[in-house]
């Protein structure tokens, strides 16, 4: 059962505003990084922001305007509203978030949530709707004396431990509530691999609410988490030489009839034809989004061989070494789960690419290959390259160097996005390049 959303017109939204006592209302947008922009209006000029938009200044905002077109208009979509469950009951706060608009109305191009329903709108016209259902992960740190973040663990639990070796299990309880207060509907909530990491997993929906939903989910739990004195990191590789943090991303496509297209009963393993595409798709362009999948310096220090890490641009139906798996549920819920994403990404450009490439590969019929049965860390260098088994962007470097080659991402994103992103992170590697790393002082300082 998908997620359900009971505010669809901006009726309902100042009816709820109203039943709840709501006095402002932080309206919310992501920058193309996917950091979240949000001010506060008084709830009584919700319904002006409804007919004529909130209007900003976009020269401050990362990649999205210059100082002389730097009139943006936020136009809140009334089916993103949620009232924020940790704050006062009585004068009671709420979150919207909005779609980007040019002061004469027109869709902002450089913003991400656009650039997804632009590829929601071409999977329409393919008779196609696109089903996400993303696993996020996350580590639990102390605060110091300050508030400021450490990397001090709050336990030394493991995969699915439970108290006492789980120690920070009493706020994760808080996070989940916050969650199905804020109307998520949760299917899995437990420790992960490594100490201090955990995963909560909420119902798959429609990629546009979906995406929606990784940005309030992000907001919820670091904010609950900061409530009971704890710093939440979606920093993918936080701590060395345990697990990262990723964000597998389970996606289906169904027809205008909500039949699972995925799925066909009469082949051996149960995909159709256009699961096979779709894969192929994905395969053969991920390389070239990997940048935005995985958009962080630090996002490469999980994508390294021996921590489970999808690295290998392979598909499976039976192991998950692979980038691609097939988990093994039929019927409604054949899925494609793509391994490698982090969840330091943007959910809006990353969703648009990955349900992009899915469309490219239905198109062209491009065929995925076999389904590659062995555990793909146990083979040599020889064996993958007799196999033909290749793997992402190394670096954040390589993978900006792989995107700034790719006439698929920039038609993807548009001309505006596209430069705006590259310029973003080709400083961010420049920066962290010229850095000098305590690696380097503990291994070279005393001998050179």
């Amino acid at each position: 059962m998908k997620i359900e959303n009971k505010y669809q017109t901006k009726e309902d939204v100042l009816q709820a505003v109203t039943e709840n006592d709501v006095k402002f209302i932080r309206t919310q947008f992501t920058d193309i990084m996917g950091m979240i922009k949000s001010w506060a209006i008084p709830s009584e000029d919700l319904e002006d922001a409804f007919n004529d938009g909130v209007m900003f200044d976009g020269s401050s905002i990362e990649g999205f305007a210059r100082i002389e077109e730097s009139d943006m208009i936020l136009m809140p979509d009334p089916s993103t509203f949620r009232v924020l469950p940790w704050r006062p009951s009585e004068g009671a706060v709420a979150r919207i978030i909005g779609d980007i608009k040019m002061p004469d109305g027109t869709p902002f191009e450089g913003d991400p949530r656009y650039v997804l329903k632009k590829t929601i709108a071409e999977a329409a016209e393919l008779g196609y709707n696109m089903d996400v259902g993303p696993e996020l992960e996350f580590f639990l740190f102390k605060l110091d004396e300050h508030g400021n973040p450490t990397t001090e663990l709050t336990d030394t639990g493991g995969y699915f431990d439970f108290a006492p070796l789980d120690k920070a299990q009493d706020v994760r309880r808080a996070i989940d509530f916050a969650l199905e207060d804020t109307g998520f509907k949760l299917e899995a909530s437990h420790h992960e691999v490594a100490p201090s990491q955990h995963e909560i997993n909420f119902r798959f929906g429609d990629v546009l609410t979906t995406a929606d939903n990784v940005i309030t989910f992000k907001y919820v739990v670091k904010s609950i988490a900061t409530h009971h004195g704890y710093y939440a990191t979606f920093m993918p590789k936080p701590l060395y030489g345990v697990n990262g943090s990723g964000m597998h991303s389970n996606q289906s496509l169904t027809d205008k009839n909500g039949n699972n297209v995925f799925y066909d009963p009469e082949t051996p393993n149960g995909l159709s034809d256009t699961a096979r595409y779709y894969i192929g798709g994905l395969l053969d362009h991920i390389s070239e989004f990997t940048a935005i999948t995985n958009p962080t310096v630090n996002s490469y220090k999980r994508l390294v061989p021996g921590y489970e890490a999808p690295i290998y641009i392979t598909w499976s139906d039976s192991n998950r070494s692979s980038l691609i798996r097939i988990p093994a549920t039929r019927g409604k819920g054949t899925r494609v789960e793509l391994r490698c994403p982090d969840p330091a990404c943007n959910p809006y450009l990353a969703f648009a690419l990955m349900l992009s490439a899915g469309l490219n590969g239905i198109k062209n019929k491009t065929d995925p290959g076999d389904s590659v049965k062995r555990n793909i860390f146990e083979l040599t260098e020889t064996e993958k390259k007799d196999m033909g088994i290749y793997s992402l962007p190394g670096n954040l470097r390589e993978a900006i160097d792989a995107m700034k080659n790719s006439d698929f991402v920039r038609q993807t994103v548009g001309d505006h996005l596209f430069e705006n992103y590259l310029c973003a992170k080709t400083k961010e590697w420049d920066n962290y390049k010229a850095r000098v790393h305590q690696w380097e002082l503990d291994t070279y300082l005393g001998i050179l």
